[in-house]
């Protein structure tokens, strides 16, 4: 069976016209659609509609299997898919308005050593549907407020999941369906130049984020297996041609590793690649996991860092770090719920 939230909205019309029904019920279900509805709370719909729907389709995505919420309102979501995989999701209250990170992928395949997504490899991609679930279901959960913003940075790589990311972003930025415009929806990539370069074209014009990390081909590959495969200069060559299509600033993420990629060489680097590009640095302290063996750096060595760098003329900002007292690192919670699981299973 599909799930029906991975339709988008002409699909989910000829859908109905198979039906012989009325092109308005389209708008009908969609809103349920929206609001994460069962079948069962689908009581304008006729009986009839919702026993065709049902047999071929699944009207929830996903179910929540547990959650944790951070001193600072952070709330970490794991779901279980129809499937029986994890997924990961998290709310991130803002006075500018709410987000919520989205996963892509169960697991991933990029091998970064400081991501515990990647830890168990990739499985499978995630349709469309189950990553809209994630924002469908977190949207109806915390209302009144709501959800704002949509930033793809959860586990796996959205680019490497480039068709289900595309119709996703549709599917948010439908006035039938969220309308949450593209300037609210941030894509994250740890480089893969050719599919940067086709998000402007493809119809995306929001935030694209490079997952950086290091300035030099030498040092990323210490940490980011993708670096064997994409140089530093392809991917930052794919964010000005990204620039240049859309006039949209771009980012780069440059997590904060102690003793690894903060000196004044590594600054100097920053300005030597960077220089010219409209982009934004945002400096991540490094959030510790189970399977790393990367030191953080301080609070003080991290504000240092980003003055060193505004003093060579490149915009920087330390990235207030959220969750990160109930396993805010991406990849934690469902590898340690996992692992608890299996431990039961095995005594």
């Amino acid at each position: 069976m599909q799930l029906l939230c991975d339709l988008s909205e002409s699909e989910l019309a000829d859908v109905i016209s198979a039906l012989g029904e009325p092109k308005y019920r389209v708008k009908q279900i969609m809103r349920h659609i929206v609001a994460y509805d069962s079948f069962a709370e689908y009581t304008d719909i006729p009986k009839r509609i919702v026993a065709a729907l049902s047999e071929k389709y699944i009207d929830v995505a996903l179910k929540e299997k547990t959650r944790v919420t951070a001193s600072d309102g952070a709330i970490r979501y794991l779901f279980e898919t129809f499937d029986g995989d994890l997924v990961e999701s998290v709310f991130l209250p803002h006075d500018y308005g709410n987000s919520v990170c989205v996963s892509c992928q169960v697991g991933c395949a990029m091998g970064c050593v400081f991501c515990a997504s990647g830890h168990y490899g990739l499985k499978r991609n995630l349709s469309a549907g189950e990553i809209l679930s994630q924002v469908l279901f977190i949207a109806r959960d915390r209302k009144p407020d709501g959800v704002q913003k949509i930033v793809m940075m959860g586990s796996g790589s959205p680019l490497a999941n480039y068709e289900n990311t595309l119709k996703f972003i549709k599917s948010v930025n439908s006035p039938n369906g969220l309308n949450i415009g593209m300037r609210s929806i941030s894509v994250s990539t740890c480089g893969l130049p050719r599919r940067m370069e086709s998000l402007a074209a493809d119809g995306f014009s929001g935030t694209l984020s490079l997952s950086l990390h290091a300035a030099t081909d030498e040092k990323r590959k210490k940490i980011m297996r993708v670096a064997e495969n994409y140089t530093v200069k392809e991917c930052v060559a794919a964010l000005k041609k990204y620039f240049e299509a859309t006039g949209r600033r771009v980012i780069v993420e440059y997590i904060l590793i102690d003793g690894f990629n903060m000196s004044d060489e590594d600054a100097a680097e920053l300005k030597k690649l960077l220089g010219g590009l409209c982009c934004h640095i945002n400096l991540i302290p490094l959030n510790p996991t189970d399977s790393c063996d990367l030191k953080p750096c301080s609070k003080k060595r991290a504000y240092e860092f980003e003055a060193r760098l505004k003093k060579l003329g490149l915009s920087a900002s330390v990235r207030r770090s959220m969750g990160s007292d109930v396993a805010g690192a991406c990849g934690q919670l469902k590898n340690r719920t996992a692992e608890a699981e299996q431990k039961l299973r095995s005594d």
